[in-house]
């Protein structure tokens, strides 16, 4: 599975950890739902932590399609309101 964070580039990342992925994204569509500020930016920021740390890192020239895109980690509440919806960003 190929995951681009917005602004950080592109990471392979093994299906296997998707189910993952999709919990704390889920945790995050109900964070900001709620207006939960401190457990949204929280959330986001262990999803894209999660990403790197289980990821290898693409080469910046390789063109591959992402099945994911992440936002950055400085994206408003507001900002996620328009992201994190119904399904979130892994669609379950």
């Amino acid at each position: 599975m190929i995951i681009r964070i917005m602004g950080e580039g592109q990471y392979k990342v093994s299906s296997s950890l998707f189910d993952e992925l999709n919990a704390i994204d889920n945790r995050i569509v109900g964070h900001v739902a709620t207006g939960d500020e401190k457990a949204y930016k929280n959330d986001l920021a262990v999803l894209i932590s999660k990403i790197k740390e289980n990821g290898h890192v693409l080469a910046a020239e390789e063109l591959v399609e992402s099945d994911v895109i992440v936002p950055p980690g400085d994206l408003t509440l507001e900002e996620a309101k328009d992201v994190f919806t119904d399904d979130g960003i892994f669609e379950d």
